[in-house]
């Protein structure tokens, strides 16, 4: 089973909220050196620093899209508009109790970044570049101190009212004051924002930043009406409707069951290059069921027409039901050429019990993915062993060239084994689902670490502490992989228990830091920086309701992070990460799990789609409605 994001789905973390809770990192742009020069006169002054004038930008080299291009390569322009499409409602829980997705308070339903636009829109089939939305070009300095975004001066609203500086102005304040943590973190090398006329607005970063990313993660700020939250309590969980700056507005919510989104007739920006074969659909509906039981049900009988399956099990053994067999649902395996994403089980290091290193490889240890996987998963899965399996970011091997260099700054500060041993990676273990020698390898190390087994079997510290660990989550089908774990953890003396808890306590445990272990995936960057910061950076530890699970401080980590921040271009930061990924992995501050590297989508055989699929990108964004395949369902009984 591969696990649906808990907080940041596939994408990344940084400002703009994805489909489930969290935020998404737009790519950034490409800055270079301040130039000076000298006049042939007496009197000598400086020049005006070059100021970069473009349609979009991009975090490494040049963009993919010239100035005058009229929609991506991997849509239909000509796609036909119209329909509906239909998703299983996932993400952090299995409902929702809130349309408001920058806040701590309440579980927002997924589909809301429908609702909300950006100064600039990303490319599917780029790693970094973003081109105008809001947004008609940006203006920057080759210093990298400022950018100025001039704005369409016929965007407007949901409601009408046109959108103007003061509204990126008020975005960017009010996320900062009200919005969840998070936000600290990611715009506090932001210094000001500011409204130079009603559709120019300038922002300017802090002087020592590192400002590879600025000017991206400046443009992936979703714009917010000013106007209506100065009568609507920004701070609040709420079941409104708001007004938003997007193409889709919300049609209707049935609080925890389905929430429907529909186009906006009157939205100003369908035409412009980004959006052309982009949401073809007139509106989109999310369906939440009690368990996956009856999801599933409700895929196999129409009501709803579109699945990523999660579970392996369910995608060997369930997919031979009437609507597949007669050619109405279509099973389908596709590439994801993304990184495979960080799902594992998290430590809290906040707990004394796992400050140790020795305690957390030794619990790690009794996890047998092959027998997880031979078992459980009908071998559909690959162990993960990196923070940024299935790409160039992975470290493999000895460090060497730009890696090592890295490292060798930190070498005081780093165990040695980082310099004379392969990446860390866990064991293979045997196909019983007690592997012997994890068994003794686990045994030894909680020995030194003085937890000690007694009369009883169970280990203890000096102090007579027990030790204990509790998995906890609010998803019951992952019992199946965590009681054997917890088993196993018993076996070698761990007082270790699973609680399946509600979706509201699950919610209000994350946020809090209130458990031992948790699970959860992140989807990882295809050009990693700022959001590393809240994933392991000292200064997202205490946050509440951060994306730091484990509470991760170290300052080398902090200071790796900064340097791939800074990296001056690509193959220096994939150095730089896979320097990052090797320290990650010998602190053992998880259990790493399963990656597939590929989608498994069944849908109901009413979809046209473009003749590619974007590399970086799932694909089902540009489908569209085939009226005839749609009408000959319906004719032959097969939808209601």
């Amino acid at each position: 089973m591969q696990a649906p994001d808990r907080r940041h789905p596939a994408g990344t973390c940084a400002v703009a909220p994805p489909e489930g809770r969290r935020l998404i990192r737009m790519a950034s742009g490409l800055l270079f050196g301040a130039a000076l020069a000298i006049t042939a006169h007496a009197r000598a002054e400086e020049t005006a620093p070059k100021i970069i004038t473009s349609h979009g930008i991009s975090t490494f080299g040049d963009l993919k899209y010239p100035a005058d291009f009229e929609h991506f390569d991997y849509v239909n322009p000509d796609a036909p508009q119209g329909g509906t499409m239909s998703f299983r409602g996932v993400g952090a829980s299995q409902t929702f109790d809130s349309l408001n997705p920058y806040i701590l308070k309440g579980e927002p339903a997924q589909g809301l970044g429908l609702l909300t636009d950006s100064l600039l829109a990303g490319s599917a089939d780029e790693p970094d570049s973003a081109y105008g939305l809001i947004a008609e070009s940006v203006e920057y300095p080759e210093d990298k101190s400022w950018v100025i975004f001039n704005m369409r001066p016929e965007a407007t609203f949901s409601d009408g009212v046109p959108i103007t500086a003061e509204d990126v102005v008020f975005s960017y304040q009010v996320l900062l004051d009200k919005g969840e943590p998070s936000y600290k973190i990611t715009l506090r090398d932001i210094e000001k924002v500011e409204a130079l006329d009603p559709h120019k607005v300038k922002f300017t970063f802090v002087a020592d930043a590192a400002k590879r990313e600025l000017p991206g993660l400046a443009g992936a700020l979703p714009v917010l009406p000013k106007h209506y939250y100065e009568t609507v309590p920004f701070g609040e969980s709420t079941l409104t409707p708001p007004v938003g700056s997007g193409q889709y507005v919300v049609a209707s919510v049935q609080p925890g069951r389905t929430i429907k989104y529909c186009k906006n007739p009157d939205y100003w920006g369908a035409k412009l290059p980004v959006n052309v074969g982009v949401n073809n659909f007139d509106c989109f509906v999310y369906e939440y069921f009690a368990d996956n039981t009856a999801a599933f049900e409700a895929l196999k009988s129409g009501s709803y027409l579109f699945h990523q399956e999660f579970f392996s099990s369910l995608w060997a053994t369930a997919y031979d039901f009437p609507a597949l067999r007669k050619g109405w649902v279509k099973q389908e395996t596709l590439p994801d050429n993304r990184p495979s994403g960080t799902q594992g089980f998290w430590f809290n290091l906040r707990r004394d019990k796992f400050q140790d290193p020795r305690v957390r490889e030794a619990i790690a240890l009794m996890f047998n993915f092959e027998w997880t996987n031979a078992t459980l998963f009908h071998e559909l899965y690959k162990r993960t062993d990196s923070f940024w399996e299935n790409s160039p970011m992975q470290a493999e091997g000895l460090p060497q060239g730009e890696e090592l260099a890295v490292l060798e700054q930190f070498r005081d500060q780093l165990p040695p084994e980082i310099f004379t041993e392969v990446a860390y990676a866990p064991p293979v273990q045997g196909a019983q689902q007690l592997d012997r020698s994890a068994l003794r390898r686990a045994s030894a190390l909680l020995d030194e670490a003085g937890w000690k087994v007694g009369a009883d079997g169970l280990r203890r510290d000096a102090r007579g502490e027990l030790l204990r660990v509790e998995f906890v989550d609010d998803n019951p089908s992952l019992d199946r992989v965590v009681n054997p774990y917890v088993a196993n953890l018993r076996r070698i003396g761990i007082d270790a228990s699973n609680r399946t808890v509600d979706a509201a306590q699950m919610q209000q445990r994350q946020k809090d830091f209130d458990f031992d272990v948790i699970g959860g995936r992140f989807a990882m960057s295809l050009s990693p920086g700022l959001e590393l910061r809240e994933l392991f950076g000292s200064s997202a530890a205490d946050a509440p309701g951060s994306a730091n699970y484990g509470g991760l401080k170290d300052p080398v980590v902090d200071a790796l992070i900064e340097q791939v921040i800074a990296a001056p271009d690509r193959p220096t930061m994939e150095a730089r990460v896979r320097a990052l990924d090797r320290v990650l992995r010998a602190k053992q501050i998880w259990v790493p799990n399963w990656y597939s590297g590929q989608y498994l989508i069944a849908y109901w055989d009413v979809f046209g789609r473009p003749d590619v699929q974007p590399e970086y990108a799932r694909g089902d964004a540009y489908w569209w409605i085939d009226q005839a395949k749609y009408d000959k369902l319906k004719s032959e009984g097969a939808l209601r």
